[in-house]
């Protein structure tokens, strides 16, 4: 009890210890890696093609219109709210899994995993309102290893249980709810941060948080802390890299299964979702953790870093695209995945690292709104049948084209970057530890 006291007492491990274990079963999705199969075999019985060109789609427009709303109201409402209220969300969302028919329910459900996604800002921004700031590296660190862990934990646990035990895919998605159930419950335990980091009148107690003078000033906040973020070249390259990245990626995300599923049709026994998430994860983390202990100049080197590694991604792309061989596009995956994630590290920690608290929430809601947005262009033209409505193949090629764009922009921008600043000084350590696994 004495140590439980101490932990509660403390300004900093117990709200951190709270979150971390918020984020470990939130991130305990069992069944996430096996959606598609669930979605197009015998329980929802949704063709492939509605999947593709329909469904997924309509996750990617809820989301754009829910992020910036949400994102002003997680810091208008310090954060626990909408930490709840995304713990609810993820309940809801493998209820509709677990026990409601028709496409009208799943219809629903990328809706509703909209608004499970958009809170994640919620997540990443809570703990640097409720500690003190000589804390937020071993916080940060903490929370990304904890969403790890639980993402590993439970693709290595749904691969076994459909490998090993043979479970079928509704029980995978039980056991999922049980998970965000208790993810759910933990959120209660949070304590609510004493301030916001733009609505100053919340903070001062005034009542009147929508009165002229507070949305003038949080108004005001909000356009200095955007001129603070991008008043730098680097880091607005910094930040295009991000947003161009990571649209890429979650589209790759969204659409892999589909890709694996066209080239192998999978039966329950059959499929391996699950491990090769937890090896992308895994691999990922370590080459992240790697490049942590490695002394780099990132300031002069990074720009190439980013151009030469999404050129690794691109061929790995291409590769998942262009082959027939399920195990050629697993490694291609891996590869891929592996890649952003060593990347984006790299990437956020350059961009926090020259900017306050307040402008690094904001450049983390923005670079995240564009990369929706781009997303969002590419969705409408490439995947809705209401456009092009493209095959899951001839959609790979394009995301290879894409990224191989982005890898020649940053190729050419890392050079000229590298020829034209002198090597600084060997003390002048920029080493990069793993403080995102992001948004993966």
């Amino acid at each position: 009890m004495s140590c439980w006291n101490k932990l509660k007492s403390s300004n900093w491990a117990y709200p951190t210890a709270v979150l971390c274990l918020y984020g470990f079963f939130a991130s305990s999705r069992v069944a996430e890696p096996f959606l598609t199969p669930y979605l197009i075999g015998p329980y929802k019985n949704i063709s492939e093609e509605v999947v593709t060109t329909y469904l997924f789609p309509i996750w990617t427009y809820s989301y754009l219109s829910f992020l910036l709303p949400v994102f002003l109201l997680t810091d208008f409402l310090k954060h626990k709210p909408v930490i709840v209220v995304q713990g609810l969300f993820l309940v809801t969302n493998y209820v509709l899994l677990c026990f409601v028919p028709g496409l009208a329910a799943m219809v629903f459900l990328q809706v509703n995993y909209a608004v499970v996604t958009s809170t994640e800002v919620a997540y990443f921004s809570y703990i640097y309102n409720v500690i003190p700031i000589e804390n937020y590296q071993k916080a940060t660190g903490y929370l990304r290893g904890a969403m790890l862990v639980g993402y590993t934990f439970a693709s290595s646990l749904g691969q076994v249980l459909v490998s090993v035990a043979g479970l079928d895919y509704f029980y995978l998605n039980a056991i999922t709810l049980g998970f965000e159930i208790v993810a759910f419950l933990i959120s209660f335990c949070l304590p609510i941060p004493k301030t916001s980091l733009f609505f100053k009148g919340a903070d001062e107690g005034d009542v009147r948080w929508f009165s002229r003078e507070n949305v003038i000033r949080a108004g005001h906040s909000l356009l200095q802390s955007f001129k603070e973020s991008y008043s730098s070249s680097k880091l607005i390259f910094w930040s295009l890299w991000w947003a161009l990245a990571t649209a890429g990626y979650v589209q790759i995300f969204n659409y892999c299964q589909l890709l694996w599923n066209h080239i192998e049709p999978s039966a329950t026994s059959s499929t391996y979702n699950g491990g090769v998430e937890a090896a992308s994860c895994l691999t990922g983390a370590a080459a992240a953790f790697c490049v942590g202990h490695v002394k780099v100049t990132w300031a002069v080197w990074g720009e190439l870093a980013l151009g030469l590694f999404s050129a690794a991604g691109t061929g790995a792309v291409f590769l998942m695209a262009l082959t027939s061989n399920i195990w050629v596009c697993y490694a291609g995956y891996v590869i891929f995945k592996s890649c952003y994630i060593l990347l984006i590290t790299i990437a956020v920690f350059q961009i926090a690292s020259n900017m306050s608290m307040e402008c690094y929430a904001l450049t983390f809601g923005i670079n995240t709104f564009v990369a929706l947005l781009l997303q969002t262009i590419v969705t409408l033209i490439v995947v809705d049948d209401t456009v092009l409505g493209l095959d899951i193949v001839t959609q790979f090629i394009i995301y290879g084209s894409y990224y191989a764009v982005i890898s020649v922009l940053f190729l050419i921008r890392g050079i000229h970057t590298a020829c034209t600043n002198p090597y600084q000084s060997e003390g002048k350590d920029s080493s990069v530890r793993v403080i995102n696994e992001e948004q993966f």
